[in-house]
């Protein structure tokens, strides 16, 4: 049997908690789609796991096979009643920050003033967050922590992306080997999936890494403006950009995501027809 590892972002993504209309039956095809034996789920997302939880229960969503949670920097195999931690992942990336957790960092960087910390439950062990206004100059700002966490030894992926519904900016430290792009690359290297039987999909900056990677991907209609045009300067070899039409439906969100499922997998398009029918 040929398994898939289908990997999704949750907000704007799967979840349509966007300003874009969703397609209502979209959400019933994608479950049907998750509960196939063949199919493994992960949720990828800037979420903790407990966020990830509640919009598990809030919007009906399927019970994910895995969860790569902030931002990357956390994995959890996901059972019936039970998360469990992947050590080896935090094995993996914790010597990028020299022995160091979150409020080491923090300390590390007081004093610049455009960063506003996040809220408490939105850091973890390995991932520091932060508020940025809008008219900040990014580049600037991450090349002066990026000098700043160096000169400690630090390896750390800076990580910019926007909160449109907010109108804010969001910035995540994280250890140089995390982030969704490389938790993505480990998870499939344990699980023994290909690029071929991988698919991602995405909707914003954090998903940047993957959606310009070699991973197959799909970037859902509803996807934020700024990062359209990006990858239609960059042209990214396998990306698919959903653009609604198939079976009727518009692009967004879930729907987006199946209509990037049948163009990477036939066999997933011949499960979605007869679902359909």
């Amino acid at each position: 049997m040929r398994r898939f590892l289908l990997c999704t972002d949750l907000d704007r993504t799967l979840i349509p908690n966007g300003p874009e209309p969703p397609w209502p039956a979209a959400t019933t095809l994608f479950r049907k789609l998750a509960a196939r034996e063949e199919i493994c789920l992960a949720y990828v997302t800037g979420r903790h796991r407990a966020l990830i939880e509640d919009a598990i229960a809030e919007f009906d969503l399927p019970s994910p096979d895995f969860a790569i949670a902030d931002v990357g920097a956390s994995i959890y195999q996901v059972g019936a009643d039970d998360w469990q931690p992947w050590d080896q992942w935090e094995e993996h990336i914790a010597p990028d920050w020299q022995g160091m957790r979150c409020a080491d960092l923090k300390n590390l960087l007081r004093g610049i003033a455009e960063l506003q910390p996040q809220e408490g439950e939105k850091q973890a062990a390995f991932k520091l967050s932060y508020y940025v206004a809008l008219d900040a100059d990014s580049r600037t700002l991450i090349a002066r922590m990026h000098e700043r966490l160096q000169h400690e030894g630090i390896r750390a992926n800076l990580i910019w992306s926007i909160d449109e519904l907010a109108h804010i900016g969001l910035l995540d430290v994280l250890p140089q080997s995390a982030g969704k792009l490389h938790a993505i690359r480990f998870m499939m290297a344990r699980q023994n999936f290909s690029l071929q039987n991988t698919l991602f999909a995405g909707d914003s900056g954090n998903d940047l890494d993957v959606l310009l990677s070699d991973i197959p991907a799909v970037l859902v209609a509803n996807a934020d403006g700024a990062i359209k045009k990006q990858v239609a300067r960059t042209k990214p070899e396998a990306l698919y950009v959903a653009a609604g039409g198939y079976l009727g439906m518009n692009g967004n969100y879930s729907a987006g995501i199946l209509e990037g499922v049948a163009h990477f997998w036939p066999e997933a398009d011949a499960w979605l027809r007869e679902f359909e029918q």
